[in-house]
């Protein structure tokens, strides 16, 4: 075993071991129940950052935890194509060779992308191995494998049939930079400052001028009517009038719907439907014509005159200054509103009507709101139930096409004269139309399938169904073994995009939930609190940190402060917390492992075995009931206390007396190191396994990965509060003597006010030797008094140079317990916390609160 701890020296030759005993693999078993995860696929385009090391360490824990306790574990990796995202990747890869995607065919644009998707698409699962993660490698699926290819043309077919999905020109999302639609979940609306300005709108055969307030004056040459309140008594002199569009001079009418705020800007509004979701439903109620003024990016087109080919922002400015010159603009006003950007692309987003395929979402979410409300599918943390019932409850229409060429291509296929096939194939849509039609002449050169590929999140909605073949084989043995899965780890900021919808597909296409619990992580922010982003340069590269500190390091770091569904501010600090505790735990191993045994010693460890032994069967309880609510993070801090407050600090230091130690305590020591390992390797994967293996742990199991987890065991809570006192005598002792400058090694006299003190009789050989202790019988004039659990004992001050400073010790402590006493106090008053607490921890509440009061009391006695 290596002096020093060096994770660098051994983490990457432990992860090839473990692929080489494929110790990782799944299959289905007779034997052992299923434990299974599918990982949320990142994008092909992504590197890793620290939500991905987040998100990606807490379904390991879980994972590996489960492998231990004998379960057929199934973590399947996998990476999603990411159509918007690659295919821009992949266009500016070409322009940079000065080569357009318009110059090439869809077949040579697509022959660039999978060449690209080759070469770099895997790289963020290649770095998530250096993390420590143990998937099942040899399940690793894509979203656009051949299979899942298969799957998603088959669910779009059915969803086609069901009357589910059809084609029809609606107002959508536009984004101009990516030039393709995107459904309402992809818009992200951000607070701006924004010119509200006051244009004047003539009235036909009249002098008189009405102001319209608008944000957008680049759409006025959409306008195709004004539109005010009835009940707004200023505007009813105006029914059955036109006015006219400024600029281009064109005569519209004026209508009235109570839809208009009166309060708003002037009360009166400009409609222009093909540009605005709410104009386009007034557009339709009062049969008004559309008209379109943008091209695909967002430029303005012939519709605009003069101002053809100018970009929308561009052209706003311009059309203000034109307006102003001829005194059509009677005011300007900064107020603040709500902009939709994409969420892709962070481009302002255009509203505009356009032809696309939609997925009518009412019918089918029922079955997904009754699984969260009957705790059929549960959430961690449960606040994310309201979110999610809002949202299902409240849910539009999808628009699922998108206009790429990488993606799952929409399995239509159109005649000439527009009419269209839903086919799995060209053949088959051919069949289908030779039947329609009654045209037997037809061939397959007459039919063209649709350009449009399936927006991103229609195949990531079947991920956990189809990464078993669930669709493409549903009678496969691994689709009956590993389904439905049992955890899903992923951010709350999909969970409309991804995780309602798969688990409305999963009920859809199997009658079973996808899953069983839903594990939302928080987000990884900076000092100030700025989600941590790679644009923004304010998140490290996860990769040098653990070249720096450990993949075991990092993944501590991480943990120690993640919190389900709550956000967490990084600090490098923490990685190295984290390598302080590998290290705390190295020097342990180190020290167990230079032991000698002496076959003339008795076992004079025996009361120290049994309170760790007692303490560790009572953390491993803790660590279980935290597992089992989710609360992971507490998990790791009860664990973390334990290895470095109860067996590193004091259990080694009450045996290490000597390097000699007798046989029993000697099998003891190494059987609850071993243990140690075990719970903590779904935390630490490597130092456990690197220990497992140079302890020589491993006769049995030769990896600890798959080494049997520690059973949970009875103990002794009197034992416990034995060690628990103990613990706290140690540091008071300790702080006194230093406090008072007086060496550790030197001996100073003890009195117990009752005789009988089982906690100090139990201990008393470790009192006398670790402290320097002497046990009177009789206490003496100047002691100090020191409550220790329900003990007075007192210290002997003969040897300390300044009792005065020893009363500020003890002014200090007392104002320390009385700060303590409050924050016990404010907790007993709280109802909250005395309706939902168990009554177990009411109950240790109260007894730290009389415990307090009694120190109080006695330290105060002792000034």
């Amino acid at each position: 075993m290596e002096e020093n701890y060096s994770p660098n020296k051994f983490e990457s030759k432990i992860y090839e071991e473990w692929l080489k005993k494929k110790n990782f693999s799944s299959n289905p078993s007779l034997k052992k129940n299923p434990y299974v995860i599918v990982m949320p696929p990142p994008n092909i385009t992504g590197k890793l950052h620290m939500g991905h090391v987040l998100n990606n360490t807490i379904q390991d824990i879980l994972v590996r935890k489960a492998r231990m306790e004998g379960k057929e574990a199934c973590w399947v990796p996998g990476i999603d194509h990411a159509s918007i995202a690659t295919e821009a990747k992949v266009v500016s890869l070409l322009a940079k060779e000065n080569i357009k995607k318009e110059d090439l065919s869809r077949e040579e644009f697509l022959k660039e992308v999978w060449k690209w998707k080759n070469k770099y698409g895997d790289i963020i699962l290649k770095q998530l191995k250096t993390l420590g993660v143990s998937c099942d490698w040899d399940r690793v699926t894509f979203t656009l494998d051949e299979k899942m290819y298969e799957s998603v043309q088959k669910i779009f077919i059915q969803l086609y049939e069901e009357g589910l999905i059809y084609r029809g020109a609606k107002m959508i999302n536009w984004d101009p930079q990516s030039k393709t639609s995107i459904s309402d979940d992809e818009v992200i609306f951000k607070p701006s400052k924004s010119d509200l300005v006051f244009i004047k709108y003539k009235i036909v055969d009249s002098k008189k001028e009405i102001l319209i307030a608008t944000t957008r004056p680049e759409t006025i040459f959409g306008d195709v009517a004004l539109c005010c309140n009835p009940k707004d008594d200023r505007y009813k002199n105006l029914k059955g009038k036109k006015a006219i569009v400024p600029i281009i001079n064109r005569e519209i009418p004026i209508i009235f719907d109570e839809y208009v705020d009166q309060n708003f800007g002037t009360g009166c509004l400009k409609i222009t439907p093909a540009h605005d979701m709410n104009d386009y439903k007034i557009g339709k109620k009062f049969s008004l014509p559309e008209i379109n003024i943008f091209d695909d990016d967002a430029t303005l087109n012939h519709n605009a005159g003069i101002y053809q080919g100018r970009d929308r922002f561009v052209a706003r400015k311009n059309i203000m200054e034109d307006l102003s010159k001829q005194n059509l603009i009677s005011k300007t006003e900064k107020i603040e509103n709500n902009i939709g950007y994409s969420e892709r692309t962070d481009s302002v987003i255009e509203p505009k009507i356009s032809t696309q395929w939609f997925l009518k979402m009412n019918s089918i979410v029922k079955p997904a709101i009754d699984a969260v409300k009957n705790g059929e599918i549960n959430f961690f943390p449960k606040k994310f139930e309201n979110i999610y019932n809002i949202w299902l409850n409240n849910i539009h229409e999808w628009c699922i096409s998108r206009q790429l060429w990488w993606g799952h291509r929409i399995p239509a296929y159109y005649l000439e004269n527009g009419e269209y096939f839903v086919a799995k194939s060209l053949e088959e849509a051919l069949e289908k139309a030779k039947l329609k039609t009654g045209n037997k002449t037809l061939t397959i050169k007459d039919l063209k399938q649709d350009d449009d590929v399936l927006d991103t999140w229609f195949s990531a909605w079947i991920w956990p169904v189809e990464v078993f073949k669930g669709i493409s084989n549903e009678k496969n043995e691994d689709f009956k073994y590993f389904y439905p899965t049992n955890d899903l780890v992923t951010a709350p900021e999909i969970i409309f995009f991804w995780v309602a919808r798969m688990i409305i597909a999963g009920y859809h296409f199997t009658g079973k939930a996808p899953f069983k619990n839903v594990y939302f992580t928080g987000i990884v922010k900076d000092k100030q609190k700025k989600k941590m982003s790679k644009s923004l340069g304010n998140s490290p590269e996860p990769i040098d940190l653990i070249d720096k500190y450990g993949a075991d390091g990092v993944r501590i770091g991480l943990m120690i402060s993640a919190k389900a569904g709550n956000d967490l501010i990084f600090n490098e600090k923490l990685c190295e917390q984290g390598k302080n505790f590998a290290n705390k735990i190295w020097n342990a191993a180190k020290f167990i492992k230079k032991l000698k045994i002496s076959q003339s010693l008795s076992s004079q460890n025996e009361k120290a075995n049994i309170w760790i032994e007692n303490k560790f069967n009572k953390t491993r309880l803790i660590v279980e009931e935290e597992f089992k609510n989710y609360k992971i993070s507490q998990a790791l801090i009860v664990i973390y206390k334990f290895v470095w407050d109860d067996f590193c600090s004091l259990y080694i230091e009450m045996i290490k007396s000597s390097e000699n130690i007798d046989k029993s305590s000697h099998e003891f020591i190494k059987k609850i190191f071993s243990d140690i390992l075990k719970l903590i390797h779904p935390f630490m994967p490597f130092i456990s396994e690197k220990l497992w293996i140079d302890m020589e742990f491993n006769e049995t199991y030769k990896s600890i990965c798959v080494a049997p987890y520690p059973k949970i065991m009875n103990f002794n809570s009197e034992i416990i509060e034995f060690g628990n006192n103990f613990s706290e005598f140690l540091t008071r002792v300790r702080n006194i003597k230093s406090e008072n400058k007086i060496s550790q090694n030197t001996e100073i006299n003890l009195f117990i006010e009752k005789k009988s003190s089982p906690w100090i009789e139990y201990f008393s050989e470790y009192i006398k030797n670790m402290l320097k202790i002497s046990f009177i019988e009789e206490r003496e004039s100047d002691m100090i008094e020191a409550l220790i659990g329900e003990t007075k004992i007192y210290i002997s001050t003969k040897n300390f140079l300044k009792i005065e400073k020893n009363t500020d010790s003890i002014k200090n402590e007392i104002a320390r317990l009385e700060k303590f006493l409050s924050q016990i106090d404010l907790k007993l008053k709280n109802k909250k916390f005395l309706e939902n607490a168990k009554k177990e921890i009411i109950e240790v509440e109260k007894k730290k609160y009389n415990d307090t009061m009694l120190k109080i009391e006695s330290l105060k006695k002792n000034l």
